[in-house]
């Protein structure tokens, strides 16, 4: 029974979900379907409220975020990457990020963690943010 529940979530949070990012339950999570589905939704629209300031986008939709972990304490963990590892607001983006996820009413904790592996690419890129940049 658990892991139909686990691989429901996983479904429901992939529905919510575009790739290149992926957001996960613990396995065996006791957080009910709709309600990380709900919280999935939220994480990402506070996501796409943080812009790099260089580019006409918010992050989410640029690919900047890999990874989404919700635990069973609804602690989150995100993991994320830079346009470059030079980027001029590489210490102060995490926190931006950190702050956002922190304001959706039903989080715990928040953890940001940068990570340049795999490096970003244009590719992580979904169509609103090609859009976004006139790359149509």
């Amino acid at each position: 029974m658990d892991e139909a529940r686990t691989k429901t979530r996983e479904a429901a949070a992939a529905e919510v979900t575009p790739a290149p990012t992926s957001v996960a339950a613990a396995p065996g999570s006791t957080i009910p379907a709709e309600e990380l589905e709900q919280l999935t939704a939220d994480i990402v629209g506070a996501l796409k409220t943080v812009y790099d300031p260089e580019i006409p986008a918010d992050i989410y939709e640029l690919g900047l975020i890999y990874k989404i972990d919700v635990d069973d304490a609804r602690n989150v963990a995100v993991e994320m990457t830079l346009t470059a590892p030079g980027c001029p607001v590489a210490g102060e983006m995490p926190v931006w990020v950190e702050n956002a996820v922190s304001g959706v009413a039903g989080v715990g904790q928040v953890s940001v963690q940068l990570t340049f592996d795999p490096p970003w690419d244009q590719t992580r890129m979904s169509d609103e943010a090609r859009l976004a940049l006139g790359m149509f």
